[in-house]
């Protein structure tokens, strides 16, 4: 029997011992998902440019201009000289004017090729069919880093007729996968020797001195130092190919992070509350009850006596009906969750605009332990 027990008792302290340890790597993060390399990100391309074959769902001339204008110059880079009574009265009704964007990864190389977005500037009513004309793309600098070309893919659809019109999605916006090849690089924090940075995405002391000692137990103390709640230098190798091994074994490297802060996000427009985790209250009491004021108005008709002399009017009667519940006093005990706080008020009826205002209230009142945040 004691051989049994022990037995038991030992499978048991195992299970325990399991899920502790699951628990408490349940919470770990990589560092690659907790920061990024310094100088290692991506950029924001545009450019303008024509797109062409659509089926008279195009600019108006008269209207946009420059949109033939942009089509006579293309036509003089393209060898076309048109007289100018012929480009003065060009109306064409197949093109439009489009602002192309894309963004250029990271060590993104010549010869590649990256999506595109199209999309109308003109009063042009659908890009469906159409087909972007080589567009260079330039960066903040005003180099060209890429050009794009090629069919569009359009998601939305509409039709029309007399008069009445049906639209899905947006038909003036599309994209090309794979639509621009790249013509030019990138310099980026890689590329320069000497130590690198690691930028948190959430910047927090406590997540950046355990981003540091873990590097420092696995790779060797000195190596990595935190200098301040978003960043953490680290001393890696000069040449590319141990560089890359190196940032490689730190990526791979868990943390477990700092826990998030207790918040409350309040969308006012929306009616959206959203709870973060943590958020606990103080000892307090809320009042919920509501005033409704109802008025309606109904004409009656005065009829006079026929003998009489009077008129037949009409006479306006407002009635006002005013309604107030009764307010349901709710009590909360110290460390109660806002979880079961947002549970009780829904259950004596509170609105989404209630309990927006009954938040800001806890909050006022010094009950509400979280940061609450109004968008």
């Amino acid at each position: 029997m004691k051989t049994l027990r022990w037995k038991r008792l030992l499978l048991i302290l195992i299970t325990m011992t399991l899920a502790l340890g699951y628990l408490a790597g349940a919470y770990a993060e990589t560092v690659r998902n907790l920061a990024t390399v310094g100088g290692v990100r991506s950029n924001q391309l545009v450019g303008y440019g024509l797109v062409v074959g659509l089926n008279g769902t195009g600019d108006q001339a008269t209207q946009v201009p420059y949109t033939t204008q942009s089509l006579l110059n293309m036509f003089q880079r393209l060898g076309i000289n048109l007289p100018a009574s012929v480009a003065t009265n060009l109306q064409p009704k197949d093109v439009a004017a489009v602002i192309v964007t894309a963004h250029l990864p990271p060590f993104a190389q010549p010869g590649q090729t990256i999506n595109v977005t199209v999309s109308a500037v003109g009063n042009a009513s659908s890009l469906m069919g159409g087909t972007l004309l080589m567009t260079p793309l330039k960066g903040a600098d005003g180099q060209t880093y890429a050009v794009a070309q090629g069919n569009l893919i359009v998601s939305g659809f509409g039709a029309s007729s007399n008069g009445a019109s049906a639209q899905v999605n947006v038909t003036t916006a599309g994209t090309i996968p794979n639509g621009a090849n790249v013509e030019r690089t990138v310099s980026n924090g890689f590329d320069q020797a000497g130590p690198m940075t690691l930028e948190l995405h959430t910047p927090s002391f406590t997540t950046a001195a355990r981003i540091a000692d873990v590097i420092n137990q696995q790779l060797g103390y000195g190596i990595a130092e935190a200098m301040n709640a978003g960043e953490v230098k680290v001393q890696a190798p000069t040449s590319p190919g141990p560089r890359v091994t190196f940032l490689s074994e730190i990526e791979n490297l868990d943390v477990t992070p700092e826990t998030p802060l207790a918040k409350v996000i309040i969308d006012a427009r929306s009616g959206t509350v959203v709870l973060g985790q943590n958020v606990t209250l103080g000892s307090c009491a809320v009042a919920h009850g509501n005033l409704s004021v109802t008025i309606s108005q109904k004409y009656l008709v005065s009829q006079p006596n026929p003998l009489g002399a009077g008129q037949t009017v009409v006479v306006p009667q407002a009635n006002v009906n005013i309604n107030q519940s009764n307010a349901k006093l709710l009590m909360f005990k110290p460390g109660v969750s806002l979880e079961a706080v947002v549970r009780a008020l829904n259950a004596v009826g509170a609105t989404p605009t209630d309990l927006i205002a009954i938040l800001q209230a806890m909050k006022a009142a010094g009950a509400l332990h979280a940061q609450l945040e109004v968008v």
